[in-house]
């Protein structure tokens, strides 16, 4: 597969889409969890969702509980818990496996992109993967690499121009 576009999405609100609703949009994909020490980067992943937007820039969080039942929560509960809390406007999508046998087909491609210290699998909760306009995975983040660091931004930033 060349691009995400066509891969089949469920947001956390049962609207049935694909990932080419984001087609012509830079993406930063990320799995969440409201109980994980990384859960503070909602703020930082907001804030860089509400400084990037203008130009085309979005993130998609995607909940997930395989990480030490992290997520644990209905997906009614998590939506509530991130506006409450983080006042979360970018979308997120039903919680889904990010590896395993019942990996998200998102996750089965994002993670076919490797770099370095981040080869195949996801480590954990809050890694992210950046996706430029035409859906292919650009950049991957560590789950400790804050959404305010330099290289996030420097890749955003790239991405959008």
């Amino acid at each position: 597969m060349t691009t995400l576009h066509p891969i089949p999405l469920t947001l956390i609100d049962g609207t049935e889409t694909d990932f080419g609703r984001f087609k012509g949009d830079v993406v930063l994909v990320v799995n969440v969890a409201s109980q994980c020490g990384f859960t503070p980067q909602y703020a930082g992943l907001q804030a860089l969702h509400d400084k990037f937007r203008d130009q085309g820039f979005q993130v998609l969080g995607v909940p997930c509980n395989q990480f030490a039942g992290q997520e644990p929560a209905a997906e009614s509960e998590i939506a509530e818990f991130c506006q409450r809390n983080f006042g979360v406007t970018f979308p997120l999508t039903k919680k889904a496996d990010v590896r395993g046998r019942n990996q998200h087909a998102l996750y089965a491609q994002l993670t076919k992109f490797k770099n370095g210290v981040l080869p195949g699998l996801v480590k954990w909760n809050f890694e992210k993967f950046l996706v430029n306009r035409d859906g292919e995975v650009v950049a991957r983040f560590a789950p400790t690499v804050e959404p305010d660091s330099p290289d996030v931004i420097e890749a955003v930033q790239s991405a959008v121009s």
